[in-house]
């Protein structure tokens, strides 16, 4: 274990004290604890920067933050991981407030010679049913991927090649210099897939590892579809903002991705499905994310 990386953890939160907390208790008890654990507390109007700051005897340096105003998941992220380059770190591990690691996770992701060009990471493991928190995508060993969705269907092997990895990725800073910042623009909804491309496109690997596993749990009412040979995700009844986050963040990374028709494909596979599963309530709403994402109008949420 290269005992000598200095390692930082982050994650972001708003007005949920116990939640961070938690977060924060589970990484002081890792049989190999990060150097420096740092939260960008997203303006919260609850006591969160109050319990955290009252934590003592960690066996790191916590550093909360105060963000200017909530600048969702991918700004306080994306501010949280320059700060911890900063303060020279060797790799960031990237966490949400309600993924708690096991105690030997990131242990079990340093068990193996230092690879500055792999993004490792963790196993999530729902834990109200025992499977993965998202589907979990590995190679097929035919120059393809597979998603998987549970422990059971991974290979018997250590490090398994994965992709599209964002909450518990172990971050080196040779591949943060070539990738750059977190898009903080997105808000949420959007930096777990386009940050993860980033990395692939810039020719980094990522690996699953099999004895690094986190609890974090998965969202609910999902609606699977396939689509001419590709898998479509729909989360039934997410309020309002979510779903306007996470139209607007898929039809811009498609025209960014792929292409304008992959872009008008995704935009319409949504309205599809909020219309069937939701109701065509939600119609005005969709037309204003898929407005906002085709023309690149990112960052917060206007009230307009």
């Amino acid at each position: 274990m290269p005992a000598s990386l200095k390692i930082a953890a982050v994650f972001a939160t708003m007005n949920r004290a116990e939640t961070a907390k938690t977060c924060v208790l589970s990484l002081a008890r890792q049989t190999r604890p990060p150097d420096l654990v740092i939260v960008a507390d997203n303006d919260s109007t609850d006591d969160t920067v109050g319990t955290l700051k009252s934590l003592e005897n960690l066996p790191f340096q916590l550093v909360v933050h105060r963000m200017l105003g909530n600048q969702g998941n991918a700004g306080g992220v994306q501010v949280a991981m320059d700060l911890a380059f900063d303060h020279g770190t060797d790799a960031v591990w990237i966490l949400d407030d309600d993924s708690w690691p096991r105690e030997a996770a990131l242990g079990a992701l340093l068990d193996f010679p230092w690879d500055p060009h792999v993004v490792r990471h963790p196993l999530q493991i729902d834990p109200k049913t025992g499977k993965f928190t998202w589907p979990l995508q590995i190679t097929d060993d035919e120059g393809g991927w597979r998603l998987t969705w549970s422990e059971q269907e991974l290979p018997n092997i250590k490090k398994i090649p994965s992709r599209i990895t964002w909450t518990g990725a172990l971050l080196p800073k040779e591949v943060r210099q070539v990738v750059g910042p977190v898009n903080g623009a997105l808000f949420i909804r959007g930096e777990d897939e386009e940050y993860p491309w980033r990395i692939e496109q810039a020719g980094f690997r990522q690996e699953a590892i099999r004895d690094a596993v986190m609890d974090h749990p998965g969202p609910r009412n999902v609606v699977h579809w396939r689509l001419l040979g590709k898998s479509f995700f729909f989360e039934r009844g997410l309020v309002d903002w979510k779903l306007y986050y996470k139209v607007r963040n898929m039809v811009w990374l498609k025209r960014l991705q792929k292409s304008d028709l992959r872009a008008i494909q995704m935009a319409a596979v949504y309205a599809l499905a909020a219309c069937v599963i939701d109701g065509p309530k939600r119609i005005p709403l969709l037309v204003r994310a898929i407005r906002d994402g085709w023309t690149g109008r990112l960052g917060k949420m206007s009230e307009n």
